[in-house]
């Protein structure tokens, strides 16, 4: 009797609605990244902020995946944005389909960037295509400067790297090397775009902005 394998079956249906997702949002002119990191990173704290921020130039709407709860989503509607919810009730990682799904429910006539806010972890979300243009890591200064060696596919796999929270780093409240960060994250993905930033206090926030306002650009 023949052997299958299960994990090349899930993984190659995901990739046929990763493809549906790609021709969908790309036939619209939208763009669509994949945000991931771990939990208490920040994600939806730099996703509020960029909103706010970017609300003149720059429509965002926002797939928000947990677990359970709609917490982050509420946080995200409240800046006007529009946020549609996918629970994985134990998933460790947003799927292809819930997301095909999801982008129906959006108004992207209205919108000029999709941006999906995965589960918080940094790897199961790293191995499945949603169809987006690229993947985002967001890595906090609390979490230790060794995350690029230690969880090296999602370092390789975006196309920029957020380093968030680091205002800690100005009272020396965590010991963080973020020149080992960047050196690590290179050698693994040498095109790999870094913006050190604040979400808190908004420093740096400003070449971010600059960059996904770029993205939308070259995309119209």
């Amino acid at each position: 009797m023949g052997k299958i394998d299960v994990g090349k079956k899930i993984l190659s249906a995901n990739e046929t609605y990763a493809l549906k997702n790609s021709q969908f949002l790309t036939a619209r002119g939208k763009r669509c990244f994949n945000i991931i990191s771990s939990p208490g990173s920040g994600k939806t704290t730099i996703l509020v902020r960029t909103i706010t921020d970017l609300s003149a130039k720059v429509r965002i709407g926002v797939i928000e995946g947990d677990v359970q709860t709609d917490i982050d989503a509420e946080r995200i509607r409240a800046t006007n944005a529009p946020a549609i919810q996918i629970n994985t009730e134990g998933a460790c990682h947003l799927s292809a389909a819930q997301v095909n799904t999801a982008l129906d429910k959006l108004p992207l006539d209205a919108l000029d960037m999709v941006l999906i806010e995965n589960v918080g972890n940094l790897v199961c979300p790293s191995a499945f295509e949603l169809g987006e243009d690229g993947k985002i890591v967001v890595l906090s200064v609390a979490e230790g400067d060794d995350k690029p060696v230690k969880y090296p596919a999602i370092f390789a796999r975006s196309k920029a790297l957020l380093v968030n929270k680091m205002d800690l780093l100005a009272g020396s409240h965590v010991e963080f090397d973020l020149e080992r960060v960047k050196v690590d994250a290179r050698r693994l993905n040498k095109g790999i775009e870094i913006f050190p930033v604040s979400a808190k206090t908004g420093e740096g926030m400003q070449n971010w902005y600059d960059w996904l306002t770029n993205q939308v650009v070259s995309r119209r």
